[in-house]
């Protein structure tokens, strides 16, 4: 692709090069490889199970370990909140209730989601905020009919000259009231990392934020710091970090031309959260707790779902602790056959890692390094729950262009859903991922490893997107969960659905996780 100079100049300063983009185009054309996903990991097969007895081990080691180590909770936050009404945006776009009954608009689009929030108007912790915004406009909102009123409240929602809920970061849009104080996202993260973090030293939480919200996330702090530290009797370490710009990628047209902005300069878009592998690969911490930034509940419910970032919290441990003995043995004892044997089974019964078939025929020597290498990487344990129907990735055995098979998370954008026998697989998937993550990114000897060198570049993948209300492609990086840590060792574990409470549409909020009755 033929780049004018002015092209050229804006690619350069996003930090990328043109045979960067011309890359990232030349993928397109060629499409990207779909994971072959060879069978559902399932409880038993893939999936660890817990006891009620196992649950309260895995706690009280954790427990009993916290102190003598660095943890850190690192949450992706740099979403915006407007995906959350994407219905009211509708109702403002369609709804006159000068010349339409709600009924009637209701019943003609047999809604469900607005009818639902607007019975529960009064349940939201945002309501008294907009009410106090509609009378500031002058307006008596209860001499309004019912169709008046559901206009005039949803308007003074998300116009842009009144609250323009729309524009706000996820993280900090009103997610629970607990009787006079409103609660964020990014407030609710902070009491839930009480319940976990080590008393030696600050709570540190590292939030990914888009730039431009920076001063907003850091005022937020300053408000709650003081009665947050109070309530749970820690002090705070926050920190913030963006997603580069550098790892943007460009957008097409369908036509698999440059989509361009109306100024007729190039248009990029963020690359998806597989572009904050960076990010996380700057944490120096011995632990790391991953979270969604709207995956909170409200107090009542903290304890029981720290109970199980400590239960995964604990398995990793002591994983880990078996993991750095044996590389210890590898690197400085003479091992019998039988103890590369018990090694070998250990990554397999553990780790999920399949050791390979001809294993049995490799030298002494290169059966130390093959094990070596298979154990000196970075571990994850991941939380799955029930598959209830949410969009997103699962747990699957996956097949890679060699024949083997590994523990992965796979995406439904990744899979090759005209392939019956891929779409039958993804379908019958019986566990979800919930972005419950806790991981350890450094070796042996306490080094960070460079977490680009555990990445499946091929796991990219293209989504149809809409530009000013044109579709364009765009082309994601491996997910942060997905083939950015293809080559991880991981270890998934079934949790509770009551872990998993995300916030996609506004009405989620309504859920009793999100209700304090």
């Amino acid at each position: 692709m033929k780049f004018t100079k002015e092209d050229i100049k804006q690619i350069e300063s996003y930090g990328l090069t043109e045979q960067l983009v011309n890359n990232q185009i030349s993928q397109f054309i060629a499409g990207v490889n779909h994971s072959n996903i060879h069978s559902a990991a399932t409880t038993g097969n893939g999936i660890m199970e817990v006891s009620y007895h196992d649950v309260s081990e895995h706690v009280s080691f954790f427990d009993s370990q916290k102190e003598k180590i660095d943890i850190v909770k690192f949450v992706p936050a740099s979403g915006a909140a407007t995906r959350m009404f994407k219905f009211l945006f509708q109702f403002l776009k369609e709804y006159n209730p000068l010349i339409q009954s709600l009924n009637a608009y209701i019943n003609r689009n047999s809604l469900k989601d607005l009818p639902l929030f607007l019975i529960a108007l009064e349940k939201f912790p945002f309501y008294d905020t907009v009410l106090k915004q509609i009378e500031s406009n002058g307006v008596d909102y209860n001499t309004l009919n019912p169709n008046q009123k559901a206009y005039t409240f949803v308007k003074a929602m998300l116009e842009e000259n009144q609250l323009n809920f729309g524009s706000y970061p996820k993280g900090l849009f009103p997610f629970h009231k607990y009787n006079n104080d409103i609660s964020t996202a990014f407030e609710e993260h902070l009491f839930e990392m009480a319940f976990y973090g080590s008393r030696k030293e600050p709570l540190k939480l590292h939030f990914t934020i888009s730039e431009k919200h920076r001063d907003k996330f850091t005022a937020e702090f300053k408000r709650i710091e003081e009665r947050v530290e109070e309530i749970t009797g820690f002090p705070y370490e926050i920190s913030f970090s963006y997603q580069h710009q550098s790892t943007d990628t460009i957008a097409l047209t369908t036509k698999n031309e440059p989509f361009r902005n109306e100024d007729g300069s190039l248009y990029f878009r963020p690359s998806g959260h597989g572009a904050l592998l960076e990010n996380l690969n700057a944490i120096d911490a011995d632990l790391i707790f991953i979270s969604n930034i709207d995956n909170v509940v409200v107090k009542h419910y903290k304890a029981e779902v720290a109970k199980y970032k400590k239960v995964l919290a604990g398995i990793l441990l002591k994983t880990r602790a078996s993991v750095f003995q044996y590389i210890k043995q590898l690197k400085n004892q003479d091992l019998s056959e039988e103890v590369l044997n018990q090694i070998g089974d250990f990554l397999s019964n553990k780790l999920n890692f399949l050791i390979s078939e001809e294993f049995e025929k490799y030298s002494h020597k290169y059966k130390v390094e093959y094990l070596l290498e298979a154990l000196n990487r970075p571990i994850r344990v991941c939380g799955m729950v029930k598959n209830e129907g949410e969009p997103g990735g699962g747990p699957f055995w996956v097949k890679d262009e060699a024949g083997r098979l590994s523990l992965q998370i796979v995406e439904s954008a990744q899979v090759n859903k005209k392939n019956k026998e891929q779409k039958r697989i993804l379908e019958n998937a019986t566990h979800f991922n919930p972005v419950d993550i806790v991981c350890s990114i450094k070796d042996d000897e306490g080094n960070i490893f460079d977490l680009q060198k555990y990445v499946n570049h091929k796991a990219a993948f293209i989504t149809m997107k809409t530009k000013v209300g044109k579709d364009i492609k765009a082309l994601e990086l491996p997910g942060l969960w997905n083939g950015s840590m293809a080559y991880w060792n991981s270890i998934f574990v079934e949790v509770p659905i009551q872990t998993f409470n995300p916030v996609k549409t506004v009405n989620d909020l309504l859920k009793p996780s999100h209700q304090l009755s």
